[in-house]
């Protein structure tokens, strides 16, 4: 997901999608450590987008204007 699409979610389907993403972490890291994870990279982005939800939930309890890139 890009940054702009966590943005755009209400408070309450931002920490929905990051329990889901956490959640997902979980399956894939399990994969992981019993080798079959087929897709090695997905684990790499899943921490990459729960970043990004951290990052737009601490901009909300900071009240930080994020201006618009055109």
């Amino acid at each position: 997901m890009d940054i702009k699409e966590f943005r755009a979610l209400s408070p309450k389907e931002l920490d929905e999608k990051l329990a889901e993403l956490r959640q997902k972490q979980f399956e894939l890291s399990r994969q992981k450590a019993v080798g079959q994870l087929e897709h090695p990279d997905d684990v790499r982005g899943i921490r990459k987008d729960i970043a990004k939800a951290e990052t737009v939930k601490h901009e909300r309890e900071l009240q930080i204007a994020v201006p618009e890139k055109k």
